[in-house]
């Protein structure tokens, strides 16, 4: 399960015990922000914008550096797992990208940027998103902004090399940033603190432990809760007003997203998918741009939060499949009170993952 998972750079395998203490918040967070990457392919732009000849070694100091290479190699696993669907990156294709007449129209912009992002304390923005993860957890990671062909930004190999990967991106807004790298940062830490649920979830027959693995992607919703600081943060304030507007949208799905998330849970536990690829496409569906593992996460979360408190939401994080458990149970009552109408998780659900 693990290689699968984490070829989708998005889920978490872990879970230390509850009641293992860390050390003091100081040592919690370590980050070391690298971005000769970002650096090189500045370098070659201006050297284009001054009419100058690009030579092989240029190039090569380029596809040299550490973030480089993992982006490729990263973005080659992501385009095995997914086949026909997804293209690995190549130097060619990436010597093609930096020659756009696109993106030396934005070098200025670019290079600015970076010089902003290169003044942030991001060690601060990580010892603030500790109060939304177990006291187990610790940040440890290497932060790469990058100059790359998409605009995602994402965690890669949380268990052994955490890396966050940042595109580099002109129109973000200081407070966008900061929301970024605090969403970033609390998969890292989630991760680290998860360490154990693996374990706890390998008796689990094959298809309840697939399932029981995708549980985790709720991760997605619980870093929007933590960058935003609270549950009556607004996780957007730092957004434009078309990602806004998109988040708003896709929130308000969240009594039909529910239960389409329930059915893809139902489907593994029943073996209705014919292949592995077939199951990761359906299941990356819902990440989206900010899909279902991200809204339907965020609002269980903060249910549970207002419910039945912060320490308890964050021991759901020990064990992810505990979300939906305390979540039904939130939800039951406010149905009872007939002030709302939320669908709940199916006992066949709760039950083929063991979650109760």
């Amino acid at each position: 399960m693990y290689s699968r998972i984490a070829c989708l750079a998005l889920l978490f395998l872990c879970l230390i015990p509850f009641s293992v203490r860390c050390q003091p918040d100081a040592g919690r967070v370590k980050l070391t922000m690298d971005t000769s990457e970002a650096d090189q392919v500045l370098a070659i732009l201006a050297l284009r914008a001054a009419e100058k000849p690009i030579d092989d070694a240029m190039w090569e100091k380029v596809f040299a550096t550490e973030p480089y290479q993992r982006l490729k190699t990263r973005e080659a696993q992501i385009a095995k797992q997914f086949g026909n669907s997804r293209t690995a990156l190549t130097d060619e294709d990436f010597k093609k990208f930096v020659l756009s007449d696109e993106l030396l129209g934005r070098a200025s912009r670019l290079q600015a940027t970076l010089d902003q992002w290169k003044k942030a304390d991001l060690t601060a923005t990580g010892k603030g998103v500790l109060q939304y993860l177990p006291q187990s957890a610790v940040i440890r990671a290497k932060i790469f902004p990058v100059i790359k062909p998409r605009t995602n930004s994402f965690v890669w190999e949380t268990a052994s090399n955490p890396a966050i990967f940042l595109y580099l991106d002109p129109e973000e807004s200081a407070a966008k940033f900061t929301n970024t790298v605090a969403h970033e940062l609390h998969h890292i830490g989630l991760s680290n603190a998860q360490a154990a649920y693996d374990e706890r979830i390998k008796p689990l027959p094959e298809r309840a432990n697939t399932a029981a693995g995708w549980v985790a992607a709720f991760g997605e919703g619980l870093a929007m809760l933590a960058a935003a600081g609270g549950p009556d943060a607004d996780p957007h304030a730092a957004s434009g007003k078309d990602e806004r507007a998109r988040w708003e949208h896709d929130l308000a799905n969240f009594n039909n997203d529910l239960p389409a998330v329930n059915a893809f849970f139902l489907d593994i536990l029943a073996g209705k998918f014919p292949n592995e690829a077939a199951l990761n496409e359906k299941g990356s569906s819902f990440f989206g741009t900010q899909g279902p593992w991200y809204t339907v996460g965020y609002k269980m979360a903060v249910i549970v939060e207002k419910r039945y408190g912060h320490e308890a939401l964050i021991e759901t994080m020990l064990d992810p499949r505990h979300l939906l458990v305390l979540y039904n149970q939130a939800a039951a009552e406010r149905n009872a009170a007939g002030k709302e109408t939320l669908p709940l998780w199916s006992a066949e659900v709760l039950t083929g993952l063991q979650a109760r």
